[in-house]
């Protein structure tokens, strides 16, 4: 009798998982559109730079510290609950905002409930395609999150046209509707694989290297070395994604409409960046993955300190940088994590330097936010990103150079 695990019928449909997983992180990566909702809900709720940035900058910390905490519970439980109760979350965040009527409230239900169901569903649908491709998990965890990066293609303008003719807190309330529908009925067909091969492929990467625990991670050099350069990726390209529109809108004199079309353009170059650094570090090492991330960040940033009025094409290509290098970090750091730390324990040991991510969320927004009320314009954020893109090219040169598993 053939066994389930030669049956062409068993893997013959996996690709239904990566499909799953890109139309689920569609739905998640709509927090990359935020941008276009900023300066409705400045006038809505009469909020400064500062304040519109919390929802965002919330969202995006609660997401990174609850992505590594709900990963031990995706092997313990059904994925399909797990990313159905995620989906819940994300839905009560968005549905709830449309009620609110302070920052406050916009920031509970956004930032903190719906920043922790992204949290939640996020490593769902990566674990499942990675477990159904024991020997392509780096190629499919790369297109499953390709959703996530090309969710502004769709949803920014969508976004935009509901607020232009419901208003920006009905278009939460019809986002969060959609999304618990959307995500709980992508969620039900998710499910691992019921054979060991899943197992054995993980099992056999994992014996080529060494055990260490949490804190001998947290004890080396190394490791901070690589949280650092995380930051300072995640730092400019959640900045730059948080304050697209207004930029467009503000220095270079955008009509709304026009700068929540362009983040459909950045979206493609944050979705490519994933794949196109996955190739560079393969190909190039981590290292010299990072300082090329650097080198265009500090292009993008010079370029945006000329840009003016009108200024257009500076525009679309300093943004599609950045854009494309918040996607290229999204894959560096994942693949730097096992080339300096190993396979054993992976998930641990990148849900450690995830916290990079929530950090960068913090103050890429803080700053850039705290710039604009201070001085009138988010031009002089730029000159951040060049002194930080210049320690980032030493780090990376110093520190993230391949040597033996530590």
């Amino acid at each position: 009798m053939q066994s389930r695990e030669k049956s062409p019928d068993h893997y013959s449909k996996r690709w239904i998982y990566v499909v799953l997983g890109i139309l689920i992180n569609l739905c998640l990566g709509t927090i990359y559109s935020w941008s276009v909702f900023r300066r409705p809900i400045e006038e809505v709720l009469d909020l400064t730079a500062t304040q519109s940035g919390l929802p965002y900058m919330f969202f995006l910390f609660f997401y990174a510290v609850t992505m590594p905490l709900a990963g031990k519970y995706i092997d313990k439980y059904s994925p399909r609950w797990i990313a159905a109760a995620g989906g819940i979350m994300v839905s009560a965040g968005w549905f709830f905002a449309g009620l609110a009527g302070n920052i406050y409230t916009l920031t509970l239900t956004y930032g903190i409930i719906g920043g922790m169901g992204v949290g939640v569903v996020y490593g769902v649908p990566i674990s499942v395609a990675g477990r159904w491709y024991p020997d392509q998990k780096g190629t499919v965890m790369g297109l499953t999150l390709l959703g996530f990066g090309l969710s502004p293609f769709l949803t920014a303008p969508a976004a935009r046209s509901l607020i232009e003719n419901v208003g920006v807190m009905m278009t939460f309330r019809y986002l969060g509707l959609a999304f618990l529908f959307i995500i709980i009925l992508l969620s039900l067909p998710l499910k691992n694989p019921r054979l060991a091969r899943a197992a054995r492929g993980d099992q056999d990467i994992k014996n080529r290297s060494g055990a260490k625990t949490w804190v001998d991670i947290l004890k080396s050099v190394r490791f901070f070395s690589l949280w650092f350069c995380y930051l300072i990726g995640t730092f400019a390209g959640l900045m730059a994604i948080g304050i697209t529109s207004p930029v467009g809108e503000e220095m270079i004199n955008l009509p709304g409409e026009t700068a929540a079309l362009t983040l459909s353009l950045f979206a493609v170059f944050n979705g490519v960046g994933r794949p196109l650094y996955g190739w560079i570090t393969d190909r190039f090492s981590p290292h010299r993955a990072a300082i090329l991330s650097y080198i265009l960040i500090l292009i993008a940033s010079i370029l945006m300190l000329g840009a003016e009025e009108g200024s257009i094409i500076l525009f679309i290509i300093s943004f599609s940088l950045l854009w494309l290098n918040l996607g290229g970090w999204l894959a560096i750091a994942p693949a730097a994590t096992g080339s300096i730390f190993g396979s054993d324990n992976y998930s641990r040991n990148y849900g450690l330097v995830f916290t990079a991510y929530g950090v960068g969320a913090l103050l890429g927004t803080a700053v850039s936010g705290s710039i604009r009320d201070l001085m009138g314009s988010y031009i002089n954020s730029f000159y951040v990103l060049i002194i930080l893109s210049l320690l980032g090219i030493a780090a990376a040169w110093l520190f993230l150079k391949e040597r033996s598993i530590e």
